[in-house]
């Protein structure tokens, strides 16, 4: 929440973990629940988590055409130097 209390409004938040992911919320929900997947031992959930991830790619998409069309230049400029989910993608 510090870094997007210290970003202007009219700019993307690029600190702390937006340096390394667009969607850091994204990859750190896969994780945990990747983690309790594998702790409940169940292959069911990891495959619901998998497919439930692929569907929210979509929408992952569908969001970042908004941040286009509200930051511009300076999301294009982020979405070049940091990827979409976590060191690649």
């Amino acid at each position: 929440m510090f870094n997007f209390k210290n970003t202007p409004p009219d700019q993307p938040v690029t600190r702390g973990f937006y340096r390394i992911s667009r969607h850091p919320q994204i990859v750190s929900l896969f994780v945990i629940f990747s983690g309790m997947a594998l702790a409940v031992g169940s292959w069911v959930v990891l495959i619901a988590l998998l497919l439930s991830r692929l569907l929210q790619h979509f929408s992952i998409l569908a969001e970042e055409e908004v941040c286009l069309q509200s930051y511009g230049d300076s999301y294009r400029a982020m979405k070049e130097k940091v990827p979409r989910y976590f060191l690649f993608f």
